[in-house]
């Protein structure tokens, strides 16, 4: 097994820039799959013959066909001989399909170009060397970097044992996210608006706590025109269930997954009701924010979900600082000002507190329309 970079890699520079160039379009048809192929991964793969793509998969949604299937049922006999290019490493084991590794090797693939060994215990190098025993060169490394970032909630979920966590906050140029009395806002403006909704599409899971469900009445699916049905799983903390049966969230329960999260001893008579209405509700221990957040990480990761965006209130988002659980922030800021009476983006905190996080770095920032989006990103 040959482990490499694009760069110092032992490869001719030429080999090592086509094969950069072929696993960026790997990983960008990868992307086509966030949000809709848990528990699976979303992997991208392509078949190059003689410099000629010849096959091109991502995974499916619901998680199967795989990529490589995908990929090299395009390709058909033209596989043979062929190079692979594939942004996580190939499966080996029997799950809901038999192993990619076999698919690849009976195929005739004669390379595989790997961005990733899988951490899934049950794969952990196992594709890599089956590929190997079959006389397939194996190269692995290739574009490693950005796939750890495309693979996030996948390695968070099987090293951690929880979803990787995005948290989103609309904040004013004075630093709040709601008016006196925690009345909503529309802080930013319409461009950002709809970058939030592309950040939806791409998550497994949407949570908010019972304070924003309440407050707001939101419905938290995807608006973007013809994106309805990449709207995530709707998941509401509430740790009393006092969330409505006339909420848009529970009316909207039967079309759009919606998982209620409440304290294990929860009214039963209110439980009764909104599984009644279509939503499904779990329970976990009661913590310090209402909920103990890390039981709730591990329940969602249990239930497939490795892509959690949280739309968070004050509160939640504070208690998610303080346990440790953001990997990831997308913080909209806005000129806008709100006033003194307005409400504070973190509870007890100072924003600085996420800007400033010891735990977070931020990689990038740009221009939404009027508004800015800084990302911040586990160091």
């Amino acid at each position: 097994m040959r482990e490499l970079s694009t760069v110092g890699s032992g490869l001719e520079p030429d080999t090592a820039s086509v094969d950069a160039r072929f696993m960026a379009l790997a990983l960008t048809l990868g992307r086509r799959g966030l949000g809709r192929t848990w528990p699976n991964p979303a992997v991208g793969a392509v078949i190059v013959k003689d410099g000629v793509i010849v096959g091109r998969g991502w995974t499916q949604p619901g998680g199967r066909p795989h990529a490589e299937v995908e990929a090299l049922r395009r390709a058909g006999p033209l596989a043979r001989g062929a190079t692979l290019y594939v942004t996580l490493e190939p499966c080996s084991h029997f799950g809901r399909s038999p192993p990619c590794a076999d698919a690849v090797i009976a195929a005739g693939i004669v390379r595989v170009v790997s961005a990733l060994e899988d951490p899934n215990p049950e794969v952990a190098g196992a594709g890599h060397a089956r590929l190997r025993a079959a006389g397939i060169a194996v190269d692995i490394g290739v574009g490693a970097e950005e796939a750890r970032h495309a693979h996030a909630g996948h390695i968070r979920r099987m090293r951690d044992g929880r979803p990787h966590v995005l948290l989103k906050l609309a904040v004013s140029a004075d630093g709040k996210v709601g008016a006196a009395g925690r009345k909503p806002l529309a802080i930013t403006g319409e461009d950002a608006r709809e970058r939030v909704q592309l950040l939806r599409a791409q998550s497994d899971a949407i949570m908010v706590g019972s304070g924003t469900a309440l407050a707001d009445d939101p419905i938290l699916t995807c608006r973007l025109p013809g994106m309805t049905g990449y709207s995530p799983v709707r998941v509401v903390l509430d740790a009393r269930l006092r969330l409505p049966l006339g909420s848009r969230l529970v009316h909207s329960a039967r079309e759009v997954p919606l998982w209620v999260v409440a304290a294990a001893d929860a009214p039963p008579t209110a439980k009764k009701i909104l599984e009644a209405a279509g939503v499904t509700v779990l329970a976990v221990p009661r913590g310090g924010a209402g909920l103990d957040l890390t039981a709730v990480l591990r329940l969602l990761a249990e239930r497939g979900i490795s892509r959690l965006m949280v739309e968070a209130g004050p509160i939640l988002a504070a208690a998610l600082l303080h346990a440790d659980l953001v990997d990831e922030a997308a913080l909209f800021r806005s000129d806008r000002r709100v006033g003194a009476d307005g409400i504070d983006a973190l509870e007890g905190l100072p924003l600085t507190a996420l800007t400033q996080s010891p735990r977070l770095t931020t990689v990038s920032g740009e221009a939404v329309g009027a508004d800015r989006v800084e990302i911040l990103q586990r160091r």
